[in-house]
């Protein structure tokens, strides 16, 4: 992992969705190419649209929307990973399109306070 410096000047270490699934304990559900990808932050909501217009590129999207919509979302945004919490499932449809999209599907049966909590606590 590199050392870089975000806003504010606090040097902090790069991680990929799949470290961060590790920490965690994360269960990947589809699009293991984005595992490899670098995380620079999270988003937390539920609403697609506030999401389109608010989330960042790289930021981790931590929310209970498991269906193809989230999935045309992440990509436009271009998020490396959506966390589904509340142990949300998905179709087998979602799943193709995020593993075509290299957009990397994990799973939780947190609640997204708790989520955000153990990514405080260990990151």
């Amino acid at each position: 992992m590199e050392q870089r410096k975000r806003e504010g000047g606090e040097v902090t270490k790069d991680m990929t969705v799949g470290e961060i699934a590790c920490r965690l304990n994360l269960t990947c559900i589809a699009g293991t190419d984005g595992l490899m990808k670098e995380v620079k932050g999270v988003y937390i909501g539920d609403v697609l649209s506030v999401a389109m217009a608010h989330a960042r590129e790289g930021e981790l999207w931590i929310t209970v929307q498991g269906h193809i919509n989230a999935i045309a979302v992440a990509v436009l945004v271009n998020l490396p990973a959506i966390v589904l919490v509340h142990g949300v499932q998905v179709t087998q449809e979602v799943k193709n399109v995020a593993e075509e999209e290299g957009i990397a599907l994990l799973s939780t049966n947190q609640r997204s306070y708790e989520m955000v909590s153990q990514l405080v606590k260990n990151l």
